[in-house]
């Protein structure tokens, strides 16, 4: 059986948030380097929705309404500041992300309050139900972004929308 209590496995998986988080932002950049389309905006909360399997383990099982703060935290929260920073261009009839230096460091800093949020939480919960109120953060910070993305990308799309 897995000691979740074991300050190794804490450093553990705050190293893998942070690998994880950090290959994010590295994907996101050379993303824009690419055109964006309705199947790159919509795939990321749909991949991202597998994760709920995790619920399925009894020591990720978290109250509902943790569930539902936590989602709203991100839902609200975390993904404004993607939303602001996220803006669209048409280039050659294909639409791109705008290059933003802030959007880098938008990430980093909601890197750097997950970071502060997650060792600040785990001290209080288990390390499973600690990730299962990050992965409804994320979950909420993402799907309420894309949802904004894809309004957007419709503007772009269809003639006679002004912008």
């Amino acid at each position: 059986m897995v000691n979740f209590d074991s300050p190794i496995l804490q450093i553990g998986s705050t190293i893998a948030m942070l690998v994880m988080a950090l290959t994010v932002i590295f994907i996101r950049m050379k993303a824009s380097h690419r055109p964006v389309t309705v199947k790159k905006i919509i795939i990321p909360p749909l991949a991202m929705s597998t994760g709920f399997l995790m619920f399925v383990e009894p020591q990720v099982r978290i109250p509902i309404w943790w569930a539902g703060i936590a989602f709203l935290v991100g839902w609200f929260i975390f993904s404004y500041p993607l939303i602001r920073s996220t803006k669209f261009e048409k280039v050659d009839g294909q639409i791109f992300m705008q290059k933003s230096k802030s959007f880098v460091y938008i990430l980093l800093g909601l890197l750097a309050v997950r970071l502060l949020l997650h060792g600040y939480i785990e001290q209080h919960i288990s390390i499973p139900q600690t990730a299962a109120l990050f992965f409804m953060l994320a979950y909420g910070m993402i799907v309420h972004w894309r949802i904004s993305m894809y309004r957007q990308y419709q503007q772009f799309t269809t003639p006679g929308t002004a912008i």
